[in-house]
């Protein structure tokens, strides 16, 4: 029997996104076209956009669908970068972004952008007060709603307040966020200017349960961001090509239940979580949690074991049929230590010796007993 605890890399698909996908993939048409076919599958389409404003907090125009957190992080950041610079600009990027956000930055970087980089805490949280000094005439900012790797929630609201008084415009990463803590579009960008503040929120549809390959990106009315696909007008012009009905379907139908399942799902996930870290803590003393260890998403137990190196716990555990993480799914194969964890302070040894735990929906207290049967064999093997 195999036990899944990496629901951070991505989780099962919902059988509500799946009956709803399968359902819209029997409808044939473009949404584009203006034929009684393809304007069936425009309506399907653009309740599918209705249905996610609603949940997400925005207005249907301001939703454009893509085919992912990646997708979306790099319109928002590249799009705005492109709409608004001209030989030079700062980007203020905190250290301990999701890789997609740092790539996206450096490929910029290349272009002529300045980044001004912001401190985290030793517990992985953004200094509020650093961020707002570095947005002092910067061309954007970015910044996580919660930390994908050590699962600490940072002060979104705060972040964004300090932008939109800056007159800088921000694009928050709800990736992580989305599904385990209240993330209300229009809540977070307040009173902004129309094109500061918050004007761009990312999300991904295969961490709540949606279908891979399906996400989408919020842009504000009045934001300019140029677009990172051209050879449409699909989507503001914002996204060109042929829209996914399908996809945008299921992701509707999963973000309606991760939201009306969220505070009963969140209060139990935390409660295995605690479990889980509790008897860790207890069956390996030298352990040590990263991250808040309050202020944390519920179902994220990101562990330090001093001495040992991740990627063997990673295989240990992987034959006693736990699969688990020792980081961000997106650099899986890459035997790198966690910028994360050395942007909290620690050393490169300590960023090698973490796994990351993540429950989620079909996770059961067996899964997590599981675990603690098996990690101090595991670390003792590991350590040797």
């Amino acid at each position: 029997m195999r036990h899944y605890l990496d629901h951070a890399a991505t989780t099962p698909l919902r059988a509500a996104a799946r009956d709803a996908w399968i359902a819209a993939s029997e409808i044939v048409g473009n949404a584009s076209s203006t034929h009684g076919a393809g304007q069936a599958a425009r309506r399907l389409l653009e309740d599918s956009r209705e249905r996610a404003a609603a949940v997400i907090g925005c207005d249907p125009i301001e939703v454009v669908f893509t085919s992912g957190g990646t997708e979306s992080i790099n319109t928002a950041v590249h799009g705005m970068w492109v709409s608004r610079s001209t030989d030079a600009g700062a980007i203020v990027l905190p250290d301990a972004e999701h890789h997609a956000t740092i790539d996206t930055v450096s490929a910029l970087q290349r272009q002529g952008a300045d980044v001004r980089p912001v401190r985290v805490d030793a517990l992985g949280r953004i200094d509020v007060s650093a961020f707002t000094a570095a947005l002092a005439g910067a061309t954007l900012a970015t910044a996580l709603i919660a930390n994908n790797e050590v699962g600490t929630v940072n002060d979104a609201a705060a972040l964004s307040r300090s932008a939109g008084t800056a007159g800088v415009p921000l694009h928050l990463d709800a990736v992580s966020a989305f599904g385990h803590l209240p993330v209300v579009f229009r809540g977070l960008r307040g009173d902004a200017p129309v094109d500061a503040g918050l004007v761009a929120m990312s999300i991904a549809g295969h961490k709540i349960g949606a279908p891979v390959g399906t996400g989408l990106l919020v842009v504000s009315r009045g934001a300019r961001i140029a677009p990172l696909l051209h050879g449409g007008s699909q989507q503001r012009g914002l996204r060109a090509g042929t829209q996914d009905v399908p996809g945008a379907t299921a992701l509707a139908a999963a973000l309606e239940e991760a939201e009306a399942e969220r505070t009963r799902e969140s209060a139990r996930l935390a409660a295995m979580r605690d479990r889980l870290v509790a008897g860790v803590l207890a069956a390996v003393p030298t352990a040590a949690l990263l991250g808040d260890p309050a202020n944390r998403l519920p179902g994220n137990a990101h562990l330090l074991f001093p001495g040992t190196v991740g990627e063997s716990l990673l295989f240990l555990l992987d034959m006693a049929g736990i699969s688990a993480s020792t980081g961000s799914a997106c650099q899986a194969g890459v035997a790198e230590p966690s910028h994360v964890v050395m942007a909290m302070g620690r050393s490169e040894q300590d960023a090698r010796s973490v796994l990351r735990f993540t429950l989620g929906s079909t996770s059961t207290a067996a899964d997590v007993e599981a675990v603690l049967a098996t990690i101090p064999d595991a670390v003792a093997r590991a350590s040797r």
